[in-house]
């Protein structure tokens, strides 16, 4: 792994904590005042390069809700921007900053994405709760569909902040 990949890891998790505590809104992304899932992802993209890459269509918070039939919009949109971790998702040891995309039923497109921590925990939003660090238990890894990386991309801006942040996990239950 190159070391600009390795950083941009390691600024990817040090944005993703800057918005724990954020409480959960249904389709928005503002660190502080509320995120969904997507939101969050999309508040960690803006950290690391600044406009997002395109625009979000409007998409049901109900998790069994399924996209249009032979459609993932989730994964569809990970692969036009973000870089795949290629094998088998089994086997794909998540690391620090790695986009992590779920889905709740075998025969359903992703609903769900999280950044892991890289030690066995991820950092996601999620209906009821605000912007916690979890841990990525057996029941997260079977409903895992993918997993991919942030591009490398130019100067990374590492804030002192976020270098103390991803260096140093918060307590959380």
């Amino acid at each position: 792994m190159s070391a600009m990949r390795r950083d941009m890891g390691i600024a990817a998790l040090g944005e993703a904590r800057l918005w724990l505590g954020t409480p959960y809104r249904h389709q928005a992304s503002l660190r502080g005042i509320g995120c969904d899932c997507l939101g969050l992802l999309r508040g960690v993209w803006r950290g690391l390069y600044g406009a997002e890459p395109e625009a979000v269509p409007p998409y049901s918070g109900t998790w069994a809700e399924s996209a249009a039939p032979g459609t993932d919009p989730l994964t569809e949109a990970a692969l036009r921007h973000l870089v795949p971790v290629p094998g088998p998702v089994a086997e794909a040891a998540p690391r620090a900053g790695d986009v992590l995309l779920f889905a709740f039923r075998r025969h359903l497109p992703a609903r769900h994405c999280a950044i892991a921590t890289g030690d066995g925990a991820m950092i996601h939003a999620h209906d009821g709760a605000c912007v916690a660090e979890v841990a990525l238990t057996g029941w997260w890894r079977r409903h895992q569909t993918g997993v991919f990386r942030f591009p490398e991309a130019g100067p990374i801006r590492l804030t002192r902040n976020q270098l103390q942040r991803s260096a140093s996990r918060p307590r959380h239950p």
